[in-house]
């Protein structure tokens, strides 16, 4: 074999290799998005029309999210938001358009101790689905059940949803034990009671 055709050789199984190595590394990528975002990742996905797209997006909202002071709480201050949902439940009963809006505001409290900016909407749940995949869509889902009560479009037992939405992320949000015997203090949290 003359140099010519050696060098040529080589110049294609280093492209060849080089390739497989991106691949690889898109592959590996992916399966981690898709792991980490789960139905948020075929969320990105439908929304962007394309796969690579979605990562991108995914990919910068991690890096804007590690970006930010995010912190524990103190058991103490878990406990006072506990109490105050509790109060937010409690409140359903008697009001439930009440409850809602002030169960949105407690949430918001709650992401801002922690450290989330306050920015729009849509910004804030892109900035939890990093770290709350799992819940993100409760969120959106709570608020397109608040506004369509506002617009007179939803009723109590879609108020009542909401509020199973928002306490989801809530918990998520507080890191509340999972046991009741692991419960601080013996904070007590109520399911949401229905409506008389």
């Amino acid at each position: 074999m003359d140099q010519k055709t050696l060098v040529a050789v080589v110049v294609v199984v280093a492209i060849i290799v080089i390739a497989a190595i991106v691949v690889m590394v898109r592959k590996r990528r992916s399966q981690r998005l898709r792991e980490h975002f789960g139905p948020e990742y075929d969320r990105a996905v439908q929304s962007r029309g394309d796969a690579s797209k979605a990562e991108l997006e995914l990919i910068k909202r991690e890096e804007r999210v590690h970006r930010f002071s995010i912190k524990q709480l103190a058991p103490e201050v878990r406990e006072r938001y506990a109490e105050d949902w509790a109060a937010v439940q409690r409140r359903f009963v008697d009001d439930p358009s009440m409850a809602v809006t002030d169960a949105d505001r407690l949430v918001n409290r709650v992401m801002e101790a922690r450290g989330y900016p306050m920015a729009d909407f849509d910004q804030r749940a892109a900035d939890l689905s990093v770290n709350y995949p799992g819940v993100v869509q409760n969120y959106r889902s709570a608020r397109v059940i608040a506004q369509s009560h506002a617009r007179g479009e939803a009723g109590t037992e879609e108020l009542r949803q909401a509020m199973v939405y928002y306490r989801s992320l809530f918990d998520e949000l507080l890191d509340i034990p999972k046991s009741p015997a692991d419960t601080p203090r013996g904070v007590v949290h109520e399911s949401i009671k229905r409506a008389s």
